[in-house]
């Protein structure tokens, strides 16, 4: 059977259960009671069945009229928003966005997608935009077509924010600046900088130091442009490879992972054209990088293992 969900809109602060007697006023309530104790009662992405839990305004309370809301859970996705349209996850490192020629299970894209499966058969999931398979953080999911189309299409005016984290080797000079190159892609799928506009495409990457110690140092970085493995290669042009990122010239790799995580994303709506703004803590594992004042060594075996996100 499939889901039947009825969504509320929260206009002022106030109190789960309050909200739900008086936005469902025909039904008993005791019924409105049994349906937060049987997790059918979601705020957000996930379903909240304690009655006194706190909501602002602009929450999404959605209630299954049917069953219970599934649980997600996976070891390298966290579920941050949910609702009719899009998904929002912070993607572990080691998984793919989407599968290859070689993977196409295990890939963030097909776990979403048997997750939506399981409330309708029918339901899909649609790409967005990709991040690098070592690369964690912020990505959104289309739940259906027409906001798979709008975000696409209009990216660059819908994207008002994505910053990431990063800890490289070395400090770039200066501190905080503007690295602008041409990218280009050879026959082994490695990306490089030229200064040839016909050769490659223009790549804008925006960055500030945060912190250093050592031999690394935690920058803060902006796209202008979104290409492939933009990031790496401008740090790597700088002589500041990212830590752990053995293709663009990293030497260390401590946390065994490469240290660049997208953490914060924010975005207009594709149906409601409300703004949406996510943000992720900074990794543990970036934090205990910073605080390795050990000298680079030559070379390290790569890891065959990955914890979770950390």
């Amino acid at each position: 059977m499939p889901d039947r969900i009825e969504t509320y809109r929260v206009g002022e602060e106030c109190r789960l259960l309050d909200f739900l007697f008086a936005s469902m006023p025909q039904r008993k309530r005791t019924n409105v009671k049994e349906l937060l104790k049987h997790r059918q009662v979601a705020v957000g992405a996930l379903p909240v069945t304690q009655f006194d839990h706190p909501l602002a305004p602009g929450d999404e309370v959605r209630v299954n009229l049917t069953r219970e809301f599934r649980v997600f859970y996976h070891r390298r996705i966290k579920l941050v928003y949910e609702d009719d349209d899009i998904i929002v996850i912070n993607k572990g490192y080691g998984l793919l966005s989407m599968g290859n020629d070689k993977v196409r299970e295990g890939t963030a894209y097909s776990i979403l997608r048997e997750y939506v499966k399981w409330g309708n058969p029918r339901n899909k999931i649609f790409i967005v935009h990709r991040l690098d398979r070592d690369t964690s953080g912020l990505m959104v999911f289309a739940k259906n077509e027409k906001a798979k189309e709008t975000l696409q299409h209009n990216w660059n005016n819908m994207v008002l924010e994505r910053r990431y984290l990063a800890v490289t080797e070395g400090t770039p000079e200066p501190a905080t600046g503007t690295y602008r190159s041409y990218l280009a892609e050879n026959s082994a799928y490695e990306v490089y900088s030229t200064d040839k506009p016909d050769e490659g495409k223009l790549a804008v990457t925006r960055y500030t130091t945060l912190k250093s110690s050592n031999p690394y140092a935690m920058l803060q970085v902006e796209l202008d442009t979104g290409r492939k493995n933009q990031i790496r290669v401008h740090m790597a042009d700088m002589h500041c490879p990212i830590s752990g990122d053995r293709r663009y010239g990293g030497h260390s790799n401590v946390i065994h992972r490469l240290a660049l995580h997208a953490q914060t994303l924010r975005f207009v709506h594709p149906v409601t054209r409300r703004e949406m703004s996510f943000s992720t803590p900074v990794p543990s594992s970036f934090e205990r990088l910073l605080s390795c004042h050990k000298p680079l060594p030559k070379d390290e075996a790569p890891a065959d293992k990955y914890d979770d996100f950390d």
